[in-house]
């Protein structure tokens, strides 16, 4: 909750003037009942019309301003916990956008999520109702008990009484049901992931006949969360019974003993109708804060996992060190990785690359292409060896110089609903001229110039309107706009057809000869040219060469060259 407080700060002066009118409207609210007493036991015997109407007409004003003020305060409680719930989604959004690959592996993107999203509704709801609720509530609570005292003593005690067995009730309940809202929050981070992996293999899922699997799959984990929120519901929604239990019976107590007081001449009929009239009030306010103790249970859960982000520190820090003289533009020596931490993903792997050289990664899927391209952009740190640019580490680098340095296409990139202009410059604003160049060097301006719309025709969400290879095309063309001091390729060509590869490959060697380019690819023909072929099998490196050396000295290579190439082996 520490967290809330903090970003209630800027809003404290606001929250003051709510605060001060919510309690004017209350104290109007608390007069009501004592007005009605007074013209029942004083006015009314007088009959004195003039004062019945004055007193009358004081009771109309006071509903008035009651109702008035009420409506002012809400209004200013809503803006302050929309604009403070709007801070904190704006700070964690931008807290995820800086945590490192191996911290969102280790929140899970649906978590996160869910966090940005329900987490931070319940807390805007807590916000809410606290300042609506949470400051009438006790003041109607607290009022209520001391103006009944000035009117009958004894009967406040016998209300009084009932007090403490609703706070222990309240406080024995809340300890629970807190760990139960953060264990449903968990359980709906479960459901997310399920349904982001249904949606994205939806196709597969369909070609393969499994929708009744899926449908028992999601059954399951969505029973699992009703089971949860049905286990906090009913655990927090035992305070209304029993609130209502130990109300009535201190009402019951209260009405006995009143009819023995006013027949006994100690106590008059209007003043137990305005202690009635307070009961009930009291009873409401009881009531509120029992709805305020099941939100703030809700609130706190999602409080913590929303902090339990923000406060996550940075594990990519910047370490200071010299720069190295020498003649490499890319240099890993001897670097080894796990994603576990355990069995290493990648091991030992050693290469140097001088500027505007060609390296292709080839190797079977899972064997660590992608990893190796990760660990030189900096989305995860070596678990050892070194890792260079130009005779820098990659971990003396801030990640705004760093980046800048690479033009990317993933192997599982992304197209947004946006114009394809749009979706190559990324918001860099590059000039017109470079997007078209590098549209035109990826292959794509063919397609982009025949649509009707050409740069500004509009893609919808992961370019779906698009085939395959136009989207990868496009990718490309994102990739080179910037003009990249290094370019990496992981298996960005896939879905293109050879003639196209070929002409996408003889068009970098011309018009980007001076970047250093690394491709990962399963085809052969997408690395013939390359400077240096670098093949990896299940994380370790063996082979490296050209293309004519591999298929004299690697086994595996000559394998995978024959199978593409229809070349044999040397010596059979």
């Amino acid at each position: 909750m520490r967290m809330i407080f903090h970003y209630l700060k800027p809003f404290v002066p606001r929250m003051t003037l709510g605060i001060t009118i919510k309690f004017i409207g209350a104290i109007m609210d608390l007069l009501l009942p004592w007005i009605l007493s007074t013209i029942i036991d004083d006015v009314a015997p007088t009959r004195d019309i003039g004062q019945v109407f004055l007193w009358g007409g004081a009771m109309v004003l006071a509903a008035i301003a009651a109702w008035g003020t009420n409506i002012i305060a809400n209004r200013m409680a809503a803006w302050v916990a929309q604009h403070t719930t709007r801070a904190i989604r704006h700070d964690l959004f931008e807290r995820i956008t800086q945590l490192s690959c191996s911290q969102i592996d280790a929140f899970s993107i649906p978590s996160l999520e869910s966090r940005l999203t329900s987490d931070t509704y319940h807390v805007h709801q807590f916000i809410g109702m606290a300042q609506r609720i949470g400051i009438r509530a006790p003041i109607l609570l607290i009022g209520g008990i001391l103006i009944t005292l000035t009117l009958d003593p004894v009967l406040t005690l016998v209300l009084v009484c009932t007090l403490p067995f609703l706070a222990v009730s309240v406080t024995l309940i809340s300890r629970k049901g807190v760990p139960l809202y953060t264990q449903l929050q968990q359980g709906v981070d479960s459901m997310v992931r399920t349904v982001r992996e249904t949606i994205s293999g939806i196709r597969v899922i369909k070609a393969l006949s499994k929708t009744e699997y899926e449908r028992e799959r999601f059954g399951g984990i969505n029973r699992d969360v009703v089971r949860r929120e049905k286990k906090a519901g009913i655990t927090m929604g035992l305070t209304n019974p029993m609130m209502n239990l130990f109300l009535n019976l201190g009402l019951t107590a209260v009405i006995i003993t009143g009819a023995f007081r006013v027949n006994a001449g100690l106590s008059q009929p209007g003043k137990i109708i305005a202690f009635l009239s307070y009961f009930t009030i009291i009873l409401n306010a009881m009531m509120a804060v029992t709805r305020i103790f099941v939100m703030y249970s809700r609130g706190a859960a999602s409080g913590s996992r929303i902090a339990e982000v923000l406060h996550t520190p940075p594990d990519l820090d910047v370490i200071p060190s010299p720069q190295e003289d020498t003649p490499y533009h890319i240099e890993f020596d001897h670097v080894s990785f796990s994603y576990s931490k355990k069995d290493p993903t990648i091991e030992g792997i050693t290469f140097a690359l001088k500027p505007g050289e060609t390296l292709g990664i080839i190797g079977a899927t899972g064997c660590g292409k992608s990893t190796v391209l990760a660990l030189l952009m900096r989305l995860y740190d070596a678990g050892s060896g070194r890792i260079a640019i130009s005779g820098r580490r990659v971990d003396s680098l801030p990640p705004e110089v760093l980046h800048t340095k690479f033009g990317v296409v993933f192997q599982n990139d992304v197209l947004f609903a946006d114009t394809i202009y749009e979706n190559i410059d990324f918001g860099r604003g590059l000039p017109r001229e470079a997007i078209e160049k590098a549209a035109r060097c990826a292959q794509a301006w063919e397609f982009i110039s025949a649509l009707p719309e050409g740069l500004e025709h509009m893609l919808t969400s992961k370019g779906t309107n698009l085939s395959g290879g136009q989207r990868q095309r496009v990718l490309v063309a994102r990739a080179l706009a910037g003009s990249p001091e290094i370019l990496l390729l992981d298996d960005s060509s896939s879905a293109l057809d050879y003639k196209t590869d070929a002409a996408l490959r003889s068009a970098l060697r011309e018009e980007y000869a001076g970047t250093t380019t690394i491709i990962c690819a399963q085809r052969v023909s997408s690395l013939l040219h390359a400077d240096h072929i670098l093949v990896l099998e299940e994380g370790r490196e063996i082979g490296y060469g050209t293309h004519e050396e591999l298929m004299k000295t690697c086994e595996v290579y000559q394998d995978i060259a024959s199978s593409q190439l229809g070349q044999q082996r040397e010596g059979e």
